[in-house]
């Protein structure tokens, strides 16, 4: 229980490290969707395309090497050789990438067809953020939360007040003082917003520096062989995720006729970010249950503590689920202020069960990472990312982001169910069926209700969340009792 203790304790920090950025951040998407802020929701939808490449090849920079981090570092007697190898691991391949894509820039821009002055912000970025890639994850092993909570939220705060800069002081600042003429430029806001994400992930590299003076600078080969094999099904599970995860906006852009795409690809992202609760819950969750995982895989009885673990998860983000169907209409003028982008308010309860579960399917990874079996990851991912593929190609069309919605919950949802087949083989893990089963069921039943039947009614949607409070409290108190009295 000491552990679960001290699990949660990270996961605090963590939290802060990603909630408190995301929810400065958040303060974006207000902004991107008022009016006279962009031109139109086309320049939002134009700006989620660009940045659902950016998430893709973001995980190719990392080509899993942060997790085969991990792994080894708490394997291995020798932490400096892990450090070293992977540091310079990273720092080769992405100098090689920066090089080859500052060359390639104008393809790169023509291929995916985006205006090349974003193409050449973008490669900046993906250097900037790969070079920081294990400087964090030795933060993390290290279990110093702290520094890794000030330089992440240092990033986003920067990145936040450029943007409030760039979009809306920047342009009065230049018709009533000189100085700043030089900087302006008008039907500039998709290039400013990408000048901000190069200037705060240059300062976060700058952070982290000292990370790079200090490390020892050992190559040794045959753990490099090694930490590959292990890296290279999470980089295959990786690429899956961001298809999952983003891709479905490239696909709108492809299939939709042009003169809707942009338009739909818009309110779709913006809706989208109503999300963000569940994910900020499950990120936070994730970065702080990694370690744990690996440094406890040793301990007596690991399996039983993993149990507990995934069970607080679903009831906490069950609560999660319900608050915010409850809530979206209450948060959704606060959050997305142009009412071009309600139309597709319809995604809301079907994005937070889809990042329910994709969280769900993060706790129950474990087992392919603690025996090694990595490859299952990247086999569940593809087969992930095949059912995404496939329902957005064939229902993109009739149906547009309401089949992105779909495709992503069912993607998730089959991976939730095949990890768990498969781990119950290679690794058993007692996991309480029918008490997640009930949070499961219970939480995304009201949700459905609440959202579908009854939206609006708050006497009955709230209603709907004290009784399921009710229950997890009823279900959950004695366990609370015990870790309190415990501590």
């Amino acid at each position: 229980m000491s552990g679960i203790k001290s699990l949660f304790k990270q996961t605090f920090i963590y939290g802060m490290a990603t909630v408190l950025p995301r929810m400065l951040s958040f303060i974006l998407v207000p902004l991107y969707t008022t009016d006279g802020v962009l031109s139109s929701v086309d320049e939002y939808g134009e700006i989620s395309v660009i940045f659902s490449y950016f998430v893709l090849f973001n995980v190719v920079l990392a080509y899993g090497m942060e997790t085969a981090f991990f792994r080894f570092f708490n394997k291995e007697d020798d932490e400096k050789s892990v450090t070293g190898t992977a540091t310079i691991s990273l720092l080769l391949s992405s100098f090689g990438f920066f090089v080859i894509a500052l060359w390639c820039q104008q393809y790169i821009a023509s291929l995916i067809n985006i205006d090349v002055k974003y193409v050449n912000l973008v490669i900046w970025i993906l250097l900037f953020d790969a070079l920081v890639i294990i400087p964090f994850a030795w933060l993390r092993a290290k279990q110093q939360p702290m520094r890794y909570a000030i330089v992440k939220i240092s990033n986003v705060a920067i990145n936040l007040s450029l943007n409030l800069f760039f979009l809306l002081a920047l342009k009065d600042l230049a018709a009533n003082y000189a100085v700043f003429e030089s900087i302006y430029r008008p039907n500039f806001e998709i290039s400013y917003i990408f000048i901000a994400n190069v200037i705060a992930s240059g300062v976060t590299l700058l952070f982290m520096m000292p990370f790079y003076t200090k490390i020892k600078y050992v190559f040794n080969a045959a753990l490099w062989k090694r930490m590959m094999r292990y890296a290279l099904p999470i980089l295959i599970a990786g690429v899956a995720f961001s298809v999952n995860e983003t891709f479905d906006r490239i696909l709108l852009k492809e299939l939709l006729p042009e003169n809707i795409a942009d338009t739909h690809i818009g309110m779709y992202s913006a809706c989208y970010k109503l999300a963000l609760f569940m994910t900020l819950f499950a990120t936070a969750y994730r970065l702080g249950i990694e370690p744990y995982f690996f440094s406890h895989s040793k301990s007596e009885n690991p399996q039983k503590n993993y149990a507990k673990i995934l069970e607080y998860f679903v009831a906490f983000g069950a609560i999660i689920l319900l608050g915010v169907v409850v809530f979206a209409d209450i948060l959704k003028p606060i959050i997305v202020r142009g009412e071009a982008y309600w139309e597709a308010m319809w995604v809301v309860p079907i994005i937070l069960m889809a990042n329910f579960f994709l969280g769900i399917y993060h706790n129950l990874s474990v087992w392919y990472k603690i025996t090694d079996k990595t490859k299952f990851g990247a086999y569940i991912s593809i087969i992930g990312a095949v059912i995404t593929l496939v329902i957005n190609i064939l229902f993109i069309k009739e149906f547009s982001y309401k089949a992105s919605a779909i495709a992503t919950l069912s993607a998730y949802a089959s991976m939730v169910l095949l990890s768990y087949y498969y781990g119950r083989k290679y690794y058993p893990i007692p996991y309480n069926l029918k008490k997640i089963g009930l949070y499961l069921v219970g939480s995304i039943g009201l949700s459905l209700l609440s959202f579908y039947q009854f939206r609006g009614n708050y006497v009955i949607g709230i209603s709907m969340l004290i009784v399921f409070l009710g229950v997890v409290y009823v279900l959950e108190i004695n366990e609370i009792k015990k870790m309190l009295n415990k501590n």
